[in-house]
């Protein structure tokens, strides 16, 4: 499967500070649009979970609401 366009997170505005991903083959891609060289991969599964959990607060505790 060829790679896929980068998709920008619907929760992003238009500051430039963006999580984007993408399909390439069997993983997916994630980047931050201001570090397009910086791209982690993983598997559909890992970021379903990923995301799972991220819906359901589990990584609340790292941010910081405070601003």
């Amino acid at each position: 499967m060829p790679k896929a366009d980068w998709q920008k997170s619907s929760f992003s505005g238009s500051g430039g500070e963006c999580v984007e991903v993408r399909t390439s083959g069997d993983l997916v891609e994630l980047r931050e649009s201001d570090t397009g060289d910086v791209i982690i991969r993983t598997t559909p599964t890992k970021f379903a979970k990923f995301l799972l959990g991220a819906k359901a607060g589990e990584f609340d505790h790292h941010a910081d609401f405070s601003s």
